[in-house]
């Protein structure tokens, strides 16, 4: 595979699906989505699918464009930024967002749900900087 900015673009578009998901569901209080398991799911799949989108677009960079390898999920955001794909301070904001997600995944019984959602309420547009960041840089490579 080469670089494929078709690609990322699909995965911008699942990112931009997922975002708007979770917006509908924010609209909910706190206490109306901790409050119903179901929708607490739908939130921490969201999350979830939103974090592993980012990982397939940067690890499409990283390999497509010979970059460092990573040495874990988290370190993508890093490569990213230290290539200018990524502003280095945003880097340094969502890269933990890793971390949250495998709590999520692997550790849920370890997961605070209030201060999940009141992370996910704080960063959730995050997203929407990653990818406008990442269309600015496709931009670039035409």
């Amino acid at each position: 595979m080469t670089f494929s900015g078709a690609f990322v673009l699909e995965k911008l578009a699942e990112v931009g699906k997922y975002q708007e998901e979770l917006g509908r569901l924010l609209e909910f209080s706190d206490q109306d989505i901790l409050g119903d398991s179901g929708r607490m799911h739908i939130a921490e799949r969201l999350l979830q699918l939103l974090v592993d989108t980012t990982l397939d677009i940067n690890q499409h960079f990283i390999k497509e464009l010979n970059l460092d390898v990573a040495e874990d999920f988290q370190s993508t955001f890093y490569i990213l930024g230290r290539q200018g794909i990524l502003e280095v301070d945003f880097v340094e904001k969502i890269a933990p967002v890793v971390g949250l997600r495998n709590r999520v995944v692997h550790r849920y019984e370890t997961l605070d749900k209030k201060l999940f959602l009141q992370a996910l309420r704080q960063n959730y547009k995050d997203f929407d900087v990653y990818a406008k960041l990442i269309k600015q840089h496709l931009e670039k490579l035409k």
